[in-house]
């Protein structure tokens, strides 16, 4: 069972996508706040599995309450569910530690799917999230051109399928190593790349041209 936490200000939205998400037998949604300060306090306390972050919310929005998160339930996976698409929002949200950026207005399977990816320990964006994301990335190419690092070929493999969404388990029977290797190949990606999460790792990739999107 997914347990899931509903981060937004408006109760009708919150009412929506609670019906919406108990329709599917693995998920359970286990609370909802309406601003960023009781989403920090309740998410803290309730440890959900996946929380749905929307980016506009009063008292801390929703970066700030992300980074709050972070620290007091790093084993929740968050992912952004918002109206919010400028390249500002998402690139702040992605770097504080978002494993997705979904825009309202998806589709209910693309909800679903999402979700699970993240909940999977994969990663998510949508294609024109990452086409926003990949564009501030190459304004502000700098600290990415300066740090080129050399990634190996079996660190590309494994950059390919973290772009895929998939977890390290599924990585290791994928390329047939140890989640112990697979975790070790991660970090370096991170490194040499000079990213502090996956989302970034990937985007920064594919704008130097090692993997595509």
């Amino acid at each position: 069972m997914i347990t899931i936490f509903l981060a937004d200000d408006h109760p009708v939205v919150r009412d929506g996508l609670r019906a919406i998400l108990e329709t599917q037998p693995d998920f359970a949604v286990i609370g909802e706040a309406g601003d960023g300060a009781e989403t920090v306090k309740q998410t803290k306390a309730l440890r959900p599995n996946v929380l749905l972050l929307d980016l506009e919310m009063p008292e801390m929005d929703g970066v700030e309450a992300l980074r709050h998160i972070r620290e007091a339930a790093p084993d929740t996976r968050v992912l952004v569910f918002t109206a919010y698409d400028s390249d500002e929002r998402i690139l702040a949200a992605v770097q504080t530690g978002a494993q997705g950026y979904l825009l309202k207005g998806a589709p209910r399977d693309q909800v679903f799917d999402a979700i699970r990816v993240v909940h999977g320990g994969g990663s998510l964006l949508q294609p024109a999230v990452a086409s926003k994301l990949l564009k501030q990335v190459q304004s502000g190419t700098d600290r990415t051109a300066s740090r080129p690092g050399i990634l190996t070929s079996r660190e590309v493999e494994v950059l390919r399928l973290l772009a895929q969404g998939q977890a390290n388990k599924q990585i290791a029977a994928r390329l047939g190593i140890s989640e112990r290797t697979v975790k070790f190949h991660v970090s370096a990606i991170f490194r040499k790349l000079d990213a502090t999460n996956r989302t970034e790792a990937v985007t920064i990739a594919a704008q130097r041209g090692l993997i595509k999107l």
